[in-house]
């Protein structure tokens, strides 16, 4: 399923926002508790430019140096969302730069991520990733795994897990990935009743273009889209 983006950025973002608004209101869900990411990677500064200018203050970006890039040459008031896989030794350069690390999948990432948080004197916020539909090609953490890898990043210093990630299978209709937002949200809700200290499981990472109004129904508080409100993606531009 590919949304319609043949509209301007302005446009795009007011369907998009009407289309989470239906979503919330098919589920009993208020609005307020979803946020947009304007997924910007690959697409260059006058396009975040004109998305700011339309209200978007969350933009997702998938490489360290692009995001490093972008947040120097855009207003501060943005939060910058790691959403890519994120490889050990580039964590220092964005660890004070991303509000929210979202592709944490393993205790070696979170304890780099905890090393250069200390050393910058910042806390470090992050969602676990969880391979929810056990895809061979995707990053994550296994659903049976996720518990335990929470537990253990809990007595790490200086980072604080928000909650859960996942990226569902690329699907023509958008309801097989129903379940799987369904799955992460139920576990989700099973790791809060563990009440681990330093445990927040409040953020729901997991929509993209293709189906972030069913993940708005089974729970999302962040959706991610890219094409819905850029278009396709330009490799070459930066």
């Amino acid at each position: 399923m590919t949304k319609d983006v043949k509209g301007g950025i302005s446009e795009n973002i007011r369907q998009v926002e009407e289309h989470i608004r239906k979503a919330c209101e098919n589920s009993g869900r208020n609005i307020q508790d979803v946020t947009l990411i304007a997924v910007s990677k690959t697409k260059p500064v006058s396009m975040l430019k004109e998305a700011y200018d339309c209200g978007c203050r969350h933009f997702g970006e998938n490489k360290v140096q692009e995001l490093v890039d972008k947040y120097e040459q855009l207003p501060k008031d943005i939060k910058w969302h790691m959403i890519g896989h994120l490889q050990r030794n580039k964590v220092k350069y964005i660890i004070d730069k991303a509000y929210l690390i979202h592709s944490v999948d393993s205790l070696r990432l979170a304890e780099e991520i905890s090393k250069e948080a200390q050393k910058k004197g910042v806390t470090a916020h992050i969602l676990v990733e969880v391979n929810i539909a056990a895809e061979e090609t995707k990053f994550g953490t296994t659903r049976e795994e996720a518990l335990a890898l929470v537990k253990e990043i809990a007595h790490l210093p200086s980072i604080r897990v928000e909650g859960l990630m996942t990226i569902a299978p690329y699907v023509e209709n958008p309801e097989k990935n129903r379940q799987y937002f369904a799955d992460l949200y139920q576990l989700s809700v099973d790791i809060t009743r563990e009440n681990i200290d330093n445990i927040n499981m409040g953020v729901l990472s997991m929509g993209m273009t293709g189906d972030y109004e069913v993940a708005v129904e089974e729970g999302s508080t962040y959706v991610r889209v890219g094409t819905g409100i850029f278009g396709e993606r330009h490799y070459n531009a930066v």
